[in-house]
């Protein structure tokens, strides 16, 4: 689930709770996790976090001091970067020693008393991080924090084979869109209105005819197009997100109301999803396009309403069904009652012949 929003909020958390925080020791890794370990131990270090689209960028930095601790064999003496990627379910933590989550894959220790930890969550392990690094090679400017690069570098490149595809898959390509994911390129198109399964280079040369030839657009015409369009809300929509602050998505809360509040597509009442190419599931409203994927069956997200008629159609059908049971017993009962008269009327008769019988 996390997105540009969620990684650029996890860098915000980290930068307000550790601060202030000295940093001591090695940093130390869970035992089921496979990603490796970082080599990185130092007596006193502080931590900043920097976001830029689908990634989260941790710097230690040793405290230089005169203390008899620096320099100290095996030591860092120098700042070392760490690059997150979250999959799925990943998120930081900042706790009391004796309360750290039981999915903490990487651990970062106070040097107070007591102890905090600074922790890598990640519950279903699809997330990653690689120490020593830089950001990840291939991806491209990030959503938020980057327009104009991303913008341009978007438009410049159209004639890539990545845009001959469906404009939902192309916005999934972190080269070009990085910082977008499922619930953002549901909310992205369906607010332009744009149908997921058409090309992507076609509706991104329709919507920027000047700027897909190279030619930087005039003053009036800028004013002009300052209606929204696809990479304008690529990049203020998950800012939106970004200042919900705390209401978006939080892997630990339990209520997302707010958040739900907010998506006017994904996963929303009345609206249909659909599996792209890949096999990710796309949301959106009305016709999907030319381009669906063949074979593939639009389900719509079934709405209260739905939910109140079924009710109340099977709660008739139960009514139906308990009326024929009724009936049948009725009717058991009935023949049941009347085989009993027969029965009666029977014995009545052989026992009158019997006495007449006897009579003679």
């Amino acid at each position: 689930m996390p997105e540009g929003p969620e990684l650029h909020l996890a860098s915000l958390f980290v930068n307000r709770l550790c601060g202030g925080v000295v940093f001591t020791g090695a940093v130390t890794k869970s035992e089921v996790s496979k990603s490796p370990g970082v080599a990185f131990s130092c007596a006193a270090y502080r931590i900043s976090a920097a976001s830029r689209g689908k990634e989260v960028r941790l710097t230690l930095t040793p405290i230089k001091s005169d203390d008899k601790r620096r320099g100290k064999a095996g030591e860092a003496d120098r700042p070392v970067d760490i690059v997150f990627r979250f999959g799925m379910s990943g998120y930081f933590r900042f706790t009391p020693e004796d309360e750290v989550p039981k999915h903490a894959h990487l651990r970062f220790h106070s040097d107070e008393r007591p102890r905090r930890v600074l922790s890598f969550v990640d519950a279903r392990r699809f997330g990653s991080w690689r120490a020593g690094g830089s950001w990840q090679p291939g991806r491209g400017p990030c959503i938020m924090l980057e327009y104009s690069s991303f913008r341009q570098n978007v438009l410049s490149h159209l004639s890539d084979r990545a845009f001959d595809r469906p404009i939902c898959e192309a916005l999934l390509n972190q080269k070009y869109f990085n910082g977008i994911g499922n619930y953002l390129r549901a909310e992205i198109l369906f607010r332009l209105n744009i149908p997921p399964f058409v090309q992507a280079r076609g509706v991104l040369e329709d919507l920027h005819p000047e700027e897909t030839k190279g030619q930087i657009p005039d003053k009036k015409t800028q004013e002009q197009k300052m209606v929204p369009d696809l990479l304008r809300l690529c990049h203020s929509i998950p800012l939106e997100v970004v200042n919900m602050g705390g209401k978006g998505y939080d892997p630990e809360k339990a209520d997302y109301s707010d958040f739900e509040a907010w998506l006017q597509c994904y996963c929303v009442d009345g609206m249909s999803s659909v599996r792209d190419h890949n096999g990710r599931t796309m949301w959106f409203r009305g016709d999907p396009g030319p381009l669906v994927p063949k074979d593939s069956k639009s389900v719509k997200k079934r709405t209260k309403k739905d939910d109140h008629q079924d009710q109340k159609v099977a709660g008739t059908s139960s009514n139906n069904k308990k009326e024929k049971v009724i009936q049948r017993q009725t009717k058991k009962e009935k023949s049941s009652s009347e085989e009993e008269t027969s029965g009666t009327v029977r014995r009545s008769e052989r026992q009158r012949r019997t006495r007449s019988t006897d009579g003679k």
